[in-house]
């Protein structure tokens, strides 16, 4: 079957390619963008004058419920620019009583629980990267850069203005973005531009340039194009100093030190080498003021994956880190710096013509002892990465990951830390012009020191989307050897295949052999999924075939309900309790199998009372049973506190079973994770947040006090104060505080 699926998968997706059309989706879909005629003042009024003078964009178009017609709420929207900023005007109308819904006055908010307007630049017109900005309607700002056609990591940001005002018709939003803060080529006068909309009182989502329903508002491919009077204006010297200073104190109860307290100050620089190529320079970089992760309950046998939230990485960090798939990363920012400090740094990004991307980083860390008393030297992180466009939206990338240890004579322990880790890789990313066709070929190999043969990565997939239609295959094949310290593959020495497939049903367009046209249902339909493993000598040691069944309603409210088998071939040993642990283990080459079933369900986002859960009952490892119950509820005091709780509950129950050391046999284990969070925004530039996280598994209480003021455009004074208790609270395992100021200065 190897075989098989590495000879045809090329050409299914060389097939695919022919489906891109020869012209962009919405070319006719134009807005001319004209200088302005006078000033702009951003209040959130619409009344300077010149506003006036510029061109309207309205009648949306429909995307929910459906989309096959025109907007019922009217939205108005008007674009000028000068020599310093681009303007926009966005003019939301209502049509029902009542308050507007909206989260929080927190930035970059929840898509789905809030009414917003956002809009869509593609400077390079490529549908595949930009910018998006917009704002819910209490003025809460959003902005993200965009990358692979249509997701968004809002963890960017930049410097911007906005403001939003409202009365019983209408909330305005009036918005100015510095040419310093975008990435264009000068010269190109026709970008890709869409404007959305989502209105939670009459659940309905709009765009201006048409979206299919199964894709994202966000989608480049379904951009129209904004048409420059003249090309825009050149940004001149655009260079920022970011500079901070911190201080705080730490102690860690646990092993009985002595407080430590920290005087520090550092800088990152933002140098613009042309209007569309950024070098960042960093030195001495602290990242205190990142918010906790949101802890998860492990029991797979596997590391657990966290997202990067540091500024500094963010920017075009998908040239770098979205290189293969989710289980497949040759590179992963969250190995820098986590354990050794970070000295300085230096990365290069962004686009010099249409055609090209690049990314260049190197990052010195400083040597460190970790919790074992292991020693390692200062080791130096590298990765290049270039990406041509072929075809319409498709593109080629190769990659260069380079791991190096200074000093490597004084490395005591050199199977835990060798000499160097090297990743190559190579890849082709097949995207059609409708969007409907996706797809990936990946070639990787590392190099490291006595590791030689079955050390690459032979990987691909093709999908394809449509309204109620859709479907992937996937393949991929790690060999034994293959090693990426400065990435995320958490399995080797295996061969993967996963087939999906679905159908979803839309009531409101017809009948049904199931229900007839429904004034509350909305879409309902199956999907299958998959997963086979093979080990190296094609033999099968793990399965999963699953079966989903969803129910959308017009509310937005989803239930789905699913069942799955399981088979697994231990390749190592495991603990079914706690995979941290090294006792009581499952021996490597066991075979278990087990059957479960569980749902999920999604409120509706209108309500102020929002909640979802999620259940699963069936069997686990050595004819073990295990409940799963999930979920998380919240309630806003709209737009200035925000209640949540979010909860997990796990229970294992063993038998006698020959497989299961003796401390297992005939035992019951409960699993908690609970995490209450408390966001209050008292403004849209000030916001606390209260986090505190329960994890039995690890024994272990996080509390986390995060308070930010941004009292400067993208300038902020951070105060964070963090305890860890045992999961009893018995005593206070560590304690911290930090309060951290930093400055956007632009020479």
């Amino acid at each position: 079957m190897k075989h098989l699926i590495k000879n045809i998968l090329p050409l299914l997706l060389l097939c695919a390619s022919t489906t891109a059309f020869p012209q962009k989706k919405n070319a006719a879909y134009e807005y001319h963008l004209h200088r302005t005629t006078g000033p702009i003042t951003i209040d959130g009024s619409a009344d300077d004058p010149a506003w006036q003078q510029a061109d309207l964009a309205t009648d949306f178009f429909q995307m929910l419920p459906m989309d096959t017609g025109r907007a019922e709420l009217r939205t108005e929207v008007r674009m000028l620019y000068d020599d310093q900023n681009v303007y926009l005007l966005a003019v939301n109308f209502d049509l029902a009583d009542g308050p507007w819904m909206v989260e929080s006055l927190r930035r970059d908010w929840n898509f789905g629980k809030n009414d917003n307007f956002i809009f869509f630049l593609d400077p390079f017109d490529d549908q595949t990267n930009g910018f998006s900005f917009g704002a819910n309607a209490q003025g809460a700002p959003w902005d993200g850069l965009m990358y692979e056609g249509g997701k968004i990591d809002l963890s960017w940001e930049n410097k911007w203005q906005s403001a939003v005002m409202a009365d019983d018709e209408k909330w305005v939003f009036e918005m100015a973005v510095p040419f310093k803060s975008l990435r264009y080529k000068q010269g190109i006068d026709r970008w890709g531009v869409n404007f959305s909309r989502n209105d939670l009182k009459s659940t309905e989502k709009s765009a201006w340039a048409p979206v299919p329903r199964q894709f994202p508002s966000a989608s480049l491919a379904y951009t129209g194009v904004l048409v420059w009077d003249e090309a825009p204006p050149a940004t001149g010297a655009n260079i920022s100093v970011i500079p901070y200073v911190l201080g705080g104190t730490s102690k860690d109860f646990e092993k009985g030190k002595d407080a430590s307290y920290r005087k520090e100050i550092g800088a990152d620089a933002k140098i613009s080498l042309t209007s569309s190529l950024n070098l960042d320079l960093t030195v001495n970089p602290d990242f205190s003021q990142v918010e906790v992760d949101v802890q998860q309950t492990n029991l797979d046998r596997f590391e657990l994956f966290f997202p990067e939230r540091r500024q500094f990485f963010l920017e075009n960090a998908d040239i770098f880190g979205n290189f293969g798939y989710s289980s497949i990363r040759p590179f992963f920012s969250r190995r820098i710096g986590l354990q050794a400090p970070i000295k300085y740094g230096a990365r290069l990004s962004g686009k010099p013509n249409k055609n090209w991307r690049l990314g260049a980083m190197t990052m010195q860390a400083d040597n460190f002892t970790n919790a074992d008393g292991l020693s390692t030297p200062e080791q130096n992180f590298s990765v290049l990465s270039l990406q041509r466009r072929v075809s319409t939206r498709s593109n080629v990338s190769a990659i260069f990951v380079n791991k190096q240890t200074f000093d490597y004579k004084s490395v005591t322990d050199t199977v835990a830390i060798r000499e160097y880790n090297r990743n190559l890789g190579f890849e082709y990313n097949l995207a059609s012009q409708n969007n409907t066709w996706a797809g990936k070929l990946l070639y990787l190999k590392s190099f490291s020191p006595g590791l030689s043969g079955k050390d690459d990565i032979k990987a691909g997939n093709l999908a394809y989307t449509a309204k109620q239609w859709n479907f992937n295959v996937q393949f991929e094949n790690v060999g034994q050897n293959f090693r990426a310290e400065t990435g995320y593959v958490p399995r080797t020495g295996i061969d993967k295949f996963q087939p999906t497939a679905g159908f979803n049903h839309l009531l409101t367009t017809g009948e049904h052999l199931f229900f007839p046209k429904s004034n509350w249902l909305l879409s309902h339909g199956p999907r299958t999924k998959v997963e086979f493993y093979f080990n190296e000598k094609m033999r099968q040691i793990e399965n999963e075939p699953v079966l989903f069944y969803k129910f959308t309603l017009l509310n937005r409210t989803e239930l789905t309900f699913w069942t799955a088998h399981n088979y697994v071939k231990l390749g190592s040993s495991f603990n079914p309790v706690n995979p941290a642990s090294k006792t009581n283990l499952l021996a490597a080459g066991q075979e278990h199998d087990w059957n479960s079933f569980g749902t999920e369900i999604i409120s509706k986002p209108q309500s102020r009372f929002t909640w979802s859960f999620s259940g699963r009952y069936g069997g686990y490892y050595a004819d073990g049973t295990r409940l799963r119950l999930g979920g998380d509820v919240g309630y806003r005091f709209q737009p200035y506190v925000a209640l949540s709780l979010a909860g997990q509950y796990n229970r294992l129950e063993f038998k006698a079973d020959d497989r299961l050391p003796e401390a297992l046999k005939n035992s019951s284990h409960d699993i908690w994770l609970v995490g209450p969070r408390i966001d209050v925004t008292l403004t849209n530039k000030l916001y606390f947040t209260n986090f505190l996280q329960y994890n039995s598994q690890t024994d272990n209480v996080n509390l986390n006090l995060r308070l930010q003021w941004r009292y400067s455009p993208a300038s902020d004074l951070f105060i964070v104060y963090t305890d860890n208790y045992y999961s009893d609270f018995s005593d206070v395992r560590t304690r911290a505080l930090v309060v951290k100021l930093t400055y956007w200065w632009n020479i």
